[in-house]
């Protein structure tokens, strides 16, 4: 469908003519002119302060029924998102308060041919001639609610970031961070992509699994829209969310990308990466590299430790920290060749990760509180040296008749060369003195397959994962024990997506096979669970909505967990691993009510977790020590609720967004009960002018995790981030916690054997200055890249590491 102000009928016509009549005498003509001239300016002035409204109204061209919930977006001729909005119970919409120019509206509903419509010199207000929307038999991932700049559906979000927002950017980091997305946090560190509770976060670009320095690399202008998936489908596994980005496809030339974080100053701070990908015929070629640096002078901790002995008497110690070294060094390298058809798809990746810390060195002194003369100096340090080459194989076929079927195989080896080192001394000689040296070799097998089919407007996936493991550690702490270990899990499922009147649900269910052997202890197990899922989503009036999920997990116990290895703590702990733990299961349930209507945006998520015969730690004396250790304790249970309120973009310029709520855990172990609750708030605020970007974030109340006996806080922060983007140059400075002393990090364990309070400080981080300088070139056109579906990953060591 297409309007245009140049050939349309009087009806649509958007611009306006004058004609001259016949000749006049030159004082009628100067008094006209005049008037016209004021007649003009009063226009001129009405115009610039009345925007245009643009209205219209949706129906089925079959049974001319109005068309509610239809989603509504206006664009500008290349796809960038100006403004949206959904249709009304009578089919009806207006989006108001437009510029004049040029755009392309297009409409959208589940099971209809979306709509185009180009809208050329707009400069009135215009309503358009009643919309007709045909039915699509295999239209599938249509919109059931939008709002403003987002459709909501069952599973996901549908961001359309603003020409603001896009301009505003360097990369793809940038603009997430822009968008603000509920419980959607950006590590202005590291700048790797998290959620409150620190679940899986997977990336992905038009489908495929992505990596950080991958999106780092996007160009904003490139991308159509973000799919955030808060409400993961079974085939995204354990993933707590999925970040998707819709970039267009280029069909020649490449691109390359520069994304550097230094503080030069201070020399010892670095996070810097490049990119490249070159696209020919129907290949093509990529590269990625990413460097992490660490080195840093100033850090400590604070810990007091109490202890129940044997006798029923109670030793108390402090542990006041002094000044202790950190340094380390990541790369991240990634190689990937892709080639792509009309019907298929095979993608070969080669990736590489390597983690050198020679140094996470504690030093302090060790007070006996009762008699504060009594002390030894203390030194606890950590060397550890990690290798992960993988190959990851990706094929993808369009089948006939609305299939796919998609075959994914991944192989990783992990080195690990590990070294914990204890001391206790007092006059020069050592009282304790602990060296836990551990090298380790894992390798794993990984192999899935999904086969989906569209049925009309519903959805069926079925598939086979299966993940086998070998891992052989030798630690060399005296007892010269070389740990073979085999795990294997398969996970078989099948979910059906499907639509009810307004009601969108997803019912799905799986089932897991998890194998477990230890060969010199000969343990062993095999389970199988069942694992449902369901979703519910209905769309309510208002621009609201509401959606009920429930799931059940499995939890299986790490390799390190299950190792039966000893590794000494200090002078009265030493830690153990169980052979005899049994995975377990999580019960999961959600229920989240969204509201938003023009700038504002109001999320609000409670949730409710009960995993009965949990694995957690617990302690406990043996001949004269304390063993801390793992079991399958008999529950843990956690609830929270939590409030994301977003305002903006104010004049496209502010957003400002809060982040609020509370976690409530009950931890019951064989032998103890703990109850805690702990408030949560995050407050950040972005603004965009012209080539000007601000950015702030102030956490003073992170998100906190209590699991058996331990607490564990996040990290208190403030940043204040300034940039100024010069074509696709962005150059700028950040600071991290400016009106702070520190950057501490608390945690906490409350058991009855050996409890402790400990906060951890580096204090080379407040007011550190950090430049940034990000440059992202595309040169010609890239060659189209396909949809992957699947990506899969091991980066456990399986290697059992005992500290403090």
């Amino acid at each position: 469908m297409y309007y245009s102000t140049k050939s349309q009928a009087d009806s649509m016509c958007l611009t306006m003519q004058h004609t001259e009549g016949k000749r006049q005498t030159g004082r009628s003509i100067f008094t006209k002119a005049v008037i016209a001239l004021i007649l003009l300016g009063s226009i001129i002035t009405e115009a610039s302060a009345q925007r245009i409204e643009l209205k219209g109204s949706v129906r089925d061209a079959g049974n001319q029924e109005a068309l509610a919930f239809v989603n509504v977006v206006l664009q500008t001729p290349d796809s960038a998102f100006v403004t949206g909005t959904t249709s009304d119970d009578a089919g009806r919409f207006v989006l108001p308060n437009l510029n004049p120019g040029d755009y392309r509206l297009a409409l959208s509903y589940i099971g209809y041919v979306t709509q185009y419509i180009a809208l050329e010199g707009l400069k009135a207000g215009v309503t358009l001639p009643e919309i007709l929307m045909e039915e699509d038999a295999v239209e599938l991932n249509a919109v059931t609610v939008t709002a403003s700049a987002t459709t909501r559906r069952i599973d996901r979000k549908l961001i359309f970031p603003t020409e603001q927002q896009v301009n505003s950017s360097n990369n793809g980091v940038d603009l997430l961070q822009q968008l603000m997305l509920p419980r959607i946090r950006i590590n202005s560190m590291t700048r790797e992509v998290s959620i409150p509770g620190g679940g899986e976060v997977q990336l992905r670009i038009n489908g495929a699994r992505a990596e950080t320095g991958d999106v780092v690399a996007l160009l904003p202008k490139d991308i159509i829209r973000v799919e955030y998936h808060d409400n993961p489908g079974l085939r995204y596994g354990n993933a707590a969310a999925v970040i998707d980005y819709i970039v267009r496809r280029p069909e020649t030339g490449g691109n390359i990308g520069v994304d550097m974080h230094d503080a030069f100053l201070l020399k010892k701070y670095g996070h810097n990466s490049i990119s490249a990908k070159v696209n020919h015929g129907k290949s093509e070629f990529s590269a990625n590299y990413l460097m992490r640096l660490r080195d840093f002078d100033r850090m400590w901790r604070d810990n007091e430790e109490t202890f129940r002995l044997a006798d029923g008497s109670t030793l108390r110690r402090r542990e006041t920290g002094e000044p202790g070294h950190v340094q380390y060094f990541q790369n991240y390298l990634n190689a990937a060749y892709s080639f792509l058809d009309d019907k298929r798809m095979f993608n070969a990746t080669f990736r590489y990760f390597s983690h050198n810390q020679p140094n996470w060195d504690y030093n302090g002194k060790l007070y006996n509180m009762a008699n504060p003369a009594d002390y030894v100096q203390m030194f606890d340090g950590e060397r550890n040296l990690i290798s992960r080459p993988a190959l990851d194989l990706y094929y993808q076929e369009n089948l006939k008749n609305d299939q796919t079927l998609v075959v994914n195989l991944v192989g990783t080896y992990s080195y690990t060369d590990n070294n914990r080192v204890y001391t206790e001394s007092r006059d020069g000689v050592r009282l304790t003195d602990i060296s836990n040296p551990v090298t380790g070799n894992k390798y794993s097998w990984i192999g899935e397959g999904i086969y989906e089919k569209k049925l009309g407007d519903s959805r069926l996936s079925a598939g086979l994962r299966h993940t086998q493991a070998r891992a052989d550690n030798t630690y060399g702490n005296g007892q010269g024990y070389t740990a073979e270990m085999r795990q294997g899990e398969t996970f078989l499922f099948a979910e059906w997506k499907g639509r009810i009147r307004k009601l969108d649900y997803t019912l799905g269910a799986g089932v897991t096979r998890a194998s477990f052997r230890q060969e010199a202890e000969n343990t062993d197990y095999t389970v199988y669970t069942f694992n449902p899922r369901m979703a519910l989503f209905l769309p309510l009036p208002g621009n609201s909505s509401l959606r009920l999920t429930g799931h059940i997990r499995n939890h299986t116990p790490s390799l390190s967990e299950l190792s039966a290895v000893e590794q000494a703590i200090d002078s009265l702990q030493i830690q153990r691993g169980n052979p005899g733990l049994q995975p377990c299961v999580n019960y999961e349930s959600t229920l989240n009510y969204e509201w938003k209507k023009g700038l504002f945006l109001v999320n609000l998520q409670g949730s409710y977790n009960y995993r009965p015969s949990a694995i957690m730690e617990e302690k406990f004396w043996e001949k004269g020590r304390i063993v801390r250790t793992w079991d399958n304790q008999k529950s843990w249970q956690h609830a929270s609720a939590i409030l994301n309120l977003r305002v903006g973009p104010v004049k496209d310029i502010v957003t400002v967004a809060l982040n609020a709520g509370v976690n409530h855990f009950i931890s019951e172990g064989n032998s103890y009960r703990h109850i805690c609750t702990e408030p949560y708030f995050m407050a950040s605020l972005n603004a965009n002018y012209r080539n000007f970007r601000l950015y702030f974030e102030w956490q003073p109340a992170p998100w906190s995790q209590f699991y058996g006996e331990t607490l564990e806080k996040g990290e208190v922060l403030q940043v204040i981030s300034l940039g100024y983007k010069y074509r696709d140059m962005n150059f700028g400075i950040q600071t991290f916690n400016p009106f702070f002393n520190d950057y501490r990090m608390d945690s906490e364990n409350r058991s009855a054997y050996a409890s402790y309070k400990r906060s951890m400080y580096v204090n080379d981080l407040p007011r550190l200055l950090v430049f940034t300088f990000s440059w992202n070139i595309n040169f010609g056109r890239a060659f189209q890249s396909g949809d992957k579906r699947l990506n899969n990953s091991d980066d456990d060591a399986g290697v059992m590491k005992a500290g403090k």
